[in-house]
């Protein structure tokens, strides 16, 4: 197994690595940990199937049920989908996903959720002739180079993170009544360390609405310079998806959003997992 950086903060392409085989414990024991330190790994040219993509990413942790589903139609479902492609192979209108132009937004993974995604899995099959690309940042190189007064200022604060707040900065309709009724506000620190390595990161993002205790006027300005810091164009890494890319990013330190493409010229079909997150609910660990 070869491991090459692939930008100056952050992420490595990993070679020499067959994921649609059982690994065996030492080879992912060495891409757990250089998932830990890396935060972003590419693997490219794999023959992955579902079953395949479901087996390895239960070998992260226990699998996270694909939000859409679940809180639109309580369906329970751990693989989701990307792109502009439906169950039966055909291409749906861009007016048809227009909620998915949320991902547009920098985001972590689930950071809605009281205990957020840890790792996202994503597998490329259809992949657009031109764009579509999806961004890349690391809050943990961010968090390093923050003055200390804001290290000070930001340190044991609460963000409060809300899916419906963050999805109705594009349109009103661009959420549903089921996800209305059932996805709530959440409380996550401001600050997270990794358990592994002991790092530090900022945790923002889109879905962050709100600073606890501090006034919107003191708390928006913050959130909107931290996630400007986390996103500074020389700390980007964008990918350019080829079909048989499979990566896999850590939403504890990492923020990503896609880049867009002409879905209705185009088709784009990428199949996603992701890892719950082992540790309490952030309301659970305040009381």
């Amino acid at each position: 197994m070869n491991i090459e950086p692939l930008h100056t903060e952050f992420g490595a392409r990993i070679s020499g690595v067959d994921l649609s085989l059982e690994l065996d414990q030492p080879t992912f024991a060495q891409i757990d940990l250089a998932l830990n330190r890396h935060s972003f790994l590419l693997f490219e040219n794999q023959q992955m199937n579902d079953q395949a993509h479901l087996d390895f990413t239960r070998r992260f942790g226990e699998l996270e049920e694909e939000h859409v589903s679940y809180y639109s139609r309580g369906e329970i479902t751990y693989m989701g989908t990307v792109g502009n492609i439906d169950a039966d192979g055909n291409k749906v209108s861009a007016r048809q996903i227009k909620s998915s132009t949320g991902n547009e937004m920098w985001h972590s993974d689930s950071s809605f959720r009281e205990i957020p995604a840890m790792y996202s899995l994503l597998t490329a099959y259809e992949v657009p002739d031109e764009a579509g690309e999806t961004a890349f940042a690391s809050a943990r190189s961010a968090y390093q180079r923050l003055d200390p007064s804001t290290r000070e200022l930001i340190e044991g604060r609460v963000g409060i993170h809300d899916y419906i707040y963050s999805r109705t900065q594009i349109s009103e309709d661009a959420v549903n009544q089921g996800q209305r009724t059932y996805m709530h506000p959440v409380r996550q620190r401001l600050v997270r360390q990794n358990p592994v390595t002991g790092e530090r990161n900022v945790y923002v993002g889109s879905h962050v609405k709100e600073i606890e205790g501090m006034p919107d006027g003191e708390a928006k300005p913050l959130i909107k310079r931290l996630i400007a810091e986390v996103t500074r164009p020389e700390s980007v890494y964008r990918h350019r998806w080829q079909v048989g890319d499979f990566v896999i990013w850590d939403n504890r330190c990492l923020l990503h959003c896609g880049c867009g493409y002409d879905a209705d010229k185009y088709r784009r079909r990428m199949h996603q997992t992701r890892v719950r997150g082992a540790g309490p609910s952030i309301a659970e660990s305040l009381k």
